[in-house]
């Protein structure tokens, strides 16, 4: 039995050589799986890789995968960009002029201009990129493992939640059930007011007629057909609850539908202000059921 939530975080860190990387993962609700993932500037080969972990890893949620990079030591390649550089130097005589009180320009000046030096992207050699990006996804597979446990684990806390609602459900269809069955004289009144109605919009009415239309008005005060529905769905939401081998979420969704239908229905049969009191009772735990269902993977 294993119910997964789609909430979920993760972090690993690694590093190789001079080289160290952050795995950020979060997770939320969605309806199906949709993995955002931007890769920082030269790792934009290990995105199929990242998808199709994740695509293995969930069947659903919004995926947010953050990637952080950085060379260790603080190493790196400069190099003068010599362009600008002749373009400040050929201003200097004209900013001279223009600006007749300023002293003379500096080379420590000068060169402390942005623009005047750059970093310069240093290119791994394809085999070393090879052993980092073999590393990253190891630590990624890390991240992975970590959100998967932590949405195992708010399963197991929905579980019980849900598991009580369900619960809530059932021992309202019974008392539903028994209040229904108290009331037959209820029943019986509301049935004769509404034949005696049709029977003062409708006089010329044929008897043939009149006793269809009056089985059709009982067919829709009998709650009993809604009730083994209610019963039937109870069972269902246990089933898939306790045996869940895999993603439920969108088959509960559909079942708590089903159950509101239920109790839309048994509302607008009810005879008496009891009845409806349990109806709309049952109404509220269903939405509180279909909230929690909302975040089942």
């Amino acid at each position: 039995m294993a119910i997964n939530s789609m909430t979920g975080f993760a972090r690993t860190e690694g590093g190789l050589d001079d080289h160290a990387w952050v795995w950020e993962i979060r997770s939320v609700n969605a309806k199906g799986l949709d993995l955002r993932f931007r890769p920082p500037p030269g790792y934009e080969s290990l995105d199929p890789q990242v998808r199709a972990r994740v695509g293995k890893k969930f069947k659903r949620g919004s995926v947010s995968v953050n990637l952080q990079t950085r060379r260790e030591g603080g190493g790196g390649a400069y190099r003068i960009n010599e362009d600008f550089l002749a373009q400040v130097v050929g201003r200097m005589d004209a900013l001279a002029k223009e600006v007749p009180n300023a002293g003379p320009p500096s080379l420590d000046g000068i060169l402390g201009l942005r623009g005047v030096i750059e970093p310069v992207d240093e290119v791994m050699a394809e085999d070393a990129f090879e052993r980092i990006a073999k590393a990253m996804m190891a630590d990624l597979d890390k991240a992975l493992d970590g959100l998967a446990a932590m949405r195992a684990e708010e399963g197991r806390r929905l579980l019980a939640v849900m598991t009580g609602q369900i619960d809530q459900v059932a021992g309202l269809t019974e008392r539903a059930a028994t209040v229904a069955g108290t009331q037959p004289e209820a029943i019986r009144q509301r049935l004769n007011e509404q034949v005696q109605r049709l029977i003062d919009d409708n006089p010329g009415m044929p008897e043939e007629r009149l006793a269809q239309e009056a089985a059709m008005l009982m067919t829709k005060a009998d709650i009993r057909e809604e009730l083994d529905r209610l019963i039937a769905h109870t069972a269902a939401a246990r089933e898939m609850l306790e045996k869940a081998d895999g993603p439920v979420g969108r088959r509960l969704d559909f079942l708590c539908q089903e159950f509101n239908r239920e109790a839309n229905t048994l509302c607008s049969k009810s005879p008496d202000t009891d009845l409806t009191a349990i109806g709309l009772d049952l109404k509220t735990v269903i939405d509180q059921l279909r909230e929690q269902v909302q975040n089942i993977e």
